[in-house]
């Protein structure tokens, strides 16, 4: 019975020790994560309102190549390194968080094709992993409050706290998640998630049109042909990334002249389509596309435009832009697959990214945080094809799938 009681003692002390931990994450990322909101609807403003802020993105790339020299960081790491840290507890230095929130205002100020919860993931776990290193964590305990702040930075930049806390635990290391992360990530998403909107954040949420009025053997066939689809989308998307950016760096070495290089490729290709709908992150043309209005090629010149863009070590995220190009490739062909635009937009959000993040958990939470769990099943169809058939392929090279998605194997391989 005495031992009994020091075991329940033992665990109310690591429960309030979590909870104080959480506590102190979800505060501190979330004020940043507000901050970081703000700079770049600010940013976001400023490249709307001159457009002539667009002709600066190669000498932006200069500055930021040079920043990141000078910081004695690696250019094109970015959410890898997070991974890593968390898988093999590697330290993340604090510069780190300046460094992307300066540079990812910057890419979005001159118009890069950027997201911005890519770099709120890096942005949460460098100070989480720094506080952690403050409070002398053991490795174990410096992971979780990693994940933490990871968890904390995603919801305090797109709002949706579930999906933030799944994600975090899901994405590092596919077919294991970390449950002992579970209470204080979850803690310090909702808390960094309110505090954002104290302080004039924002929740992510749209509505979708066009459900299915009854579920058939058709209906059915149909989805698992789009989840298909997605897939292959998805490989494409992982592969396009990955080779824009080596392919830039065959032809030039010299890391200042390539981003350089891969500005003024992205000044040119606007100028050529005559419409800035691609600089930034495009959260304009995905409400579009939800509403069921897009381009055939919408869905292929945004993976182009975000592929050069971070390819060539621009900052931001690569989340957003593929929920872009998930939106609306779903908009404009979905009516193949006898689907109506609105509802294939959601579906082709949440399915591509299932498939290039290779978290089907968190991209069910995603639908039902972003569109409010109306069709819930029939997402989960698509997104388990799409996550299924998409292969071993992933945005984040530093990735680690550890089980088959065909049968329960155990296999420890990193994404292509």
């Amino acid at each position: 019975m005495r031992e009994y009681w020091k075991k329940q003692a033992r665990n109310v002390w690591i429960f309030a020790r979590w909870c104080l931990f959480a506590v102190i994450i979800g505060m501190v990322v979330g004020a940043v994560g507000a901050a970081f909101h703000h700079a770049l609807e600010w940013a976001g403003g400023m490249r709307e309102k001159h457009g002539w802020l667009l002709y600066l993105l190669p000498a932006a790339g200069v500055f930021i190549a040079f920043w990141y020299r000078k910081a004695d960081m690696p250019l094109e790491r970015g959410t890898n390194f997070i991974l890593t840290s968390v898988r093999e507890n590697h330290p993340v230095r604090l510069r780190l968080a300046p460094s992307i929130f300066l540079t990812s205002v910057l890419t979005h100020l001159c118009g890069g094709s950027a997201g911005r919860e890519g770099a709120a993931l890096q942005l949460g776990g460098a100070i989480s992993g720094n506080i952690g290193h403050w409070l002398r964590l053991d490795d174990k305990d410096s992971r979780v409050i990693t994940m933490c702040g990871m968890a904390a930075g995603f919801s305090a930049l797109f709002g949706t706290p579930i999906t933030a806390t799944v994600f975090s635990m899901e994405v590092i290391s596919v077919g294991v998640m970390y449950y002992a992360a579970l209470f204080p990530c979850i803690l310090a998403s909702v808390i960094a998630h309110h505090l954002a909107l104290a302080l004039g954040g924002e929740t992510t949420a749209f509505v979708i049109s066009g459900y299915p009025a009854a579920v058939d053997a058709l209906l059915l066939l149909k989805l698992v042909l789009f989840g298909a689809v997605c897939a292959v989308l998805s490989a494409v998307v992982c592969m396009v990334f990955h080779r824009i950016g080596k392919l830039f760096g065959t032809y030039i070495s010299n890391q200042y002249l390539r981003i350089a290089a891969g500005g003024a490729v992205v000044i040119g290709l606007s100028l050529l389509l005559g419409t800035r709908d691609y600089n930034g992150a495009g959260m304009a043309v995905i409400e579009r596309a939800l509403a069921g209005d897009a381009a055939y090629s919408a869905f292929f010149i945004k993976l182009l435009f975000t592929a050069i863009t971070i390819g060539v070590g621009y900052k931001g995220g690569e989340i957003v832009p593929v929920l872009f190009i998930g939106s609306t490739f779903g908009a404009a062909y979905g009516g193949f697959f006898g689907l109506s635009p609105s509802f294939a937009a959601g579906l082709g959000m949440c399915a591509v990214f299932c498939g290039v993040t290779n978290s089907p958990v968190a991209s069910m939470l995603l639908a039902f945080e972003l569109f409010g769990g109306q069709g819930l099943p029939l997402f989960a169809i698509v997104l388990a094809v799409s996550y299924m058939m998409s292969g071993y392929y992933g945005l984040y090279s530093e990735q680690k799938i550890l089980y088959s998605k065909m049968r329960p194997e155990f296999i420890d391989r990193k994404t292509k």
